[in-house]
């Protein structure tokens, strides 16, 4: 099939799924879960809102297909700890034998998914059974690549500049 023909078809099975979970088909909710599916990692409200601002939505009509898709199952809704709610679709995840792996940013926010990461659990360890049979979510919080760099090279751009000579 054309892309053309592939993308209608994909459209429709997405107005079937809302369908078949009781919600209308209404265009700003397809943008909505597409915009879902199609983030590398869950967005927040604002980011969805401004990803589709140029379709003249306002931000409480995302923010309530947000919640439909939420109470429907097609969505989660996430505090990743730093009190701003993120939502991802579900049942979409590649993570190997139920795990979620994620990476939060503590000066930015940016939430990054990390693969090729293995939990081992030691036989003797005390830990709930979900993470001994591996249908957990695990966070890893600290100051991702960009803000490391823009913290460590704002000190060396400082103590390249020529010392400053008092008037005489």
């Amino acid at each position: 099939p054309s892309p053309r023909q592939a993308s209608r078809a994909s459209r429709q099975g997405l107005q079937a799924e809302l369908r078949r979970r009781g919600l209308r088909a209404t265009a700003s909710r397809l943008a909505v879960l597409q915009a879902l599916r199609g983030a590398p990692s869950p967005v927040s409200h604002g980011e969805v809102a401004d990803q589709l601002s140029s379709f003249g939505w306002d931000r409480t009509t995302i923010y309530r297909n947000l919640l439909d898709l939420t109470r429907v199952g097609l969505a989660r809704r996430l505090d990743l700890g730093d009190h701003i709610w993120r939502f991802e679709p579900t049942g979409t995840t590649n993570a190997p034998e139920g795990l979620r792996w994620r990476f939060v940013c503590t000066d930015c926010g940016d939430v990054q998914e990390l693969g090729g990461l293995h939990l081992v659990v030691d036989q003797n360890a005390r830990v709930p059974s979900v993470v001994r049979r591996k249908h957990a979510e695990i966070q890893v919080r600290g100051v991702c690549d960009t803000c490391s760099r823009s913290t460590t090279s704002a000190p060396a751009a400082e103590a390249q500049e020529e010392p400053r000579r008092p008037p005489a």
